[in-house]
């Protein structure tokens, strides 16, 4: 799909996402085997919920039933939200980053890496070995939110991390050894917690031209 086909489909699209009080942060239309698919990435303050992503699902599907942006064919529709490594371009990014590990480079070529822990409109406060320097965002060429295991100052596995998560759950899965029958049970209900887990982040929600899949 041209640029312009899919600005066409950022027209219908953007609206539907601010109705719902989230910000449009990417869209992009791209092949997927025989179909096509429509990845579209959202993120408010506090972070994107499993219910803003189904919401705003089925809301984008219903609008683009409407049209014809998205052609006559079959189409993947995903609902994603930031992650590890976003870049950070708008005040807004900055601020929702608070309190991560960024990294940065200036219009003088000096980079920095990080804590951030203070973020206002034009001027963001990033700790360096423990020294805290502002930044002006006019300076910035570049940055992004850096991959951490841990946070620095509360040792917690760091919420972005889904691998660091699966450590946890195996970690649990130790404590019922003894338990194979138990263990078996609570391992098929894991299985099906997670498929619940992945219907709710795509908020399936199969439309006239297409259907709805996993978010990010």
């Amino acid at each position: 799909m041209g640029a312009s086909s899919t600005e066409a489909v950022r027209a219908v699209v953007a609206p539907v996402v601010a109705a719902a009080g989230l910000d449009l942060e990417d869209l992009t239309v791209a092949a997927a085997g025989r179909r096509r698919q429509l990845v579209v990435t959202v993120d408010k303050d506090g972070g994107v919920s499993l219910e803003d992503t189904a919401a705003v699902a089925g809301a984008i599907s219903a609008a683009l039933d409407e049209t014809d942006v998205m052609g006559p064919g079959a189409y993947v529709l995903e609902i994603s939200s930031p992650g590890v490594g976003r870049p950070l371009t708008q005040p807004r990014h900055w601020r929702r980053a608070t309190g991560r590990l960024v990294s940065l480079t200036t219009r003088d070529g000096q980079s920095l890496t990080g804590r951030l822990v203070g973020a206002e409109e034009d001027r963001v406060l990033v700790e360096v070995d423990g020294a805290v320097r502002g930044v002006t965002l006019a300076e910035v060429t570049r940055a992004r939110v850096e991959v951490e295991f841990r946070h620095a100052d509360a040792g917690a596995v760091d919420a972005d991390d889904p691998e660091a998560h699966g450590d946890g759950e195996r970690d649990e899965g130790h404590d019922d050894e003894g338990q194979d029958d138990e263990g078996q049970d609570d391992e098929g209900q894991d299985d099906e917690g997670q498929d619940d887990e992945d219907t709710g982040e795509t908020g399936l929600d199969v439309g006239r031209h297409g259907e709805v899949d996993g978010g990010r």
